[in-house]
């Protein structure tokens, strides 16, 4: 095996898409809670230090799944199951990742986003991947953890947490639900094979599916609007926002109707580009 492709493996177990979008969370959390970036020093290494720390848990997440992912066609050739590295080389690497994270934030920030780091790993790891072969609250539970990177952020840039914090809690544990339950709708069959307790797989029509992304989209809707509300941003936020959230709904409704695969991933484009649109709105109405 040639060390590029050793070196690609390695950075396939930290799953790189989940790091980018729990970096841009992050981000956003301490742009708000600074009311932009007063420290460039401090926001690097709050980057740095997250994404050491969301690759390692996604790292153990490949070691405590290596055998389901096994039985999945979309994840049998992950570098664990594959054999192109050993669980216990994975779960090394992982572990030396999450805490050289934990130590960054801890030093370069402060000790609460080092502790919510943490907690998100430990929750990640802990409770959300054990909990996705008992119940299909799974991905409700596992909606914590994926809410928590902007907390970290707005910790980060205040040193403390309050209301307004909260506020991007809930916007992101809204958005996870519509993300999550069409990646669940399109691969269902994937996690039949691994004995996943996903909703798609314990009904098969996606009757409660649907209900669960038309609930949680409007639902998301309102909550994107409370900056607003509170103070955080103004009105080319607000508009801009809601466009993205009604256009989000529209999408889950049409997926509704067709129960197709490819409304499906366009659902999960649209969750993807949210965020960012989100961020890029906040940074707009501010900076007018």
């Amino acid at each position: 095996m040639r060390k590029k492709n050793i070196v690609s493996a390695y950075l396939e177990l930290t799953k790189p898409r989940i790091v980018s979008l729990v970096l841009v969370s992050c981000a956003l959390g301490f742009f708000l809670g600074g009311h932009g970036i007063h420290s460039w020093p401090r926001f690097v290494m709050l980057l740095v230090g997250v994404a050491l720390v969301s690759g390692g848990s996604g790292t153990l997440n490949h070691y405590l799944e290596r055998e389901y992912d096994a039985k999945m066609l979309r994840t049998r050739n992950r570098p664990i199951p594959s054999g192109i590295i050993a669980p216990a080389d994975a779960l090394g690497f992982g572990v030396v990742l999450i805490l050289a994270g934990i130590f960054i934030l801890y030093v370069k920030t402060n000790i609460l986003t080092a502790f919510l780091s943490l907690l998100t790993s430990f929750l990640y790891i802990m409770v959300y991947t054990p909990m996705k072969r008992v119940s299909w609250l799974n991905t409700t539970i596992g909606a914590v953890p994926g809410a928590i990177p902007p907390l970290g952020g707005w910790a980060a840039a205040t040193g403390h947490l309050n209301f307004s914090a909260g506020i991007l809690f809930l916007i992101l544990f809204l958005w996870q639900h519509p993300h999550f339950y069409s990646i669940a709708w399109m691969i269902r069959d994937d996690y039949a094979r691994a004995g996943f307790k996903m909703l798609p797989v314990l009904e098969p029509d996606g009757r409660s599916t649907f209900s669960q992304i038309q609930t949680f989209s409007g639902m998301l809707i309102v909550a994107s609007l409370l900056p607003t509300m509170v103070g955080l941003s103004g009105y080319i936020y607000a508009f801009g926002v809601g466009v993205a959230g009604v256009v989000l709904w529209g999408m889950g409704r049409r997926l509704t109707e067709t129960k197709s695969l490819e409304d499906a991933r366009n659902l999960l484009k649209a969750t993807v580009f949210y965020l960012p649109v989100l961020f890029v709105l906040i940074v707009v109405d501010l900076c007018a």
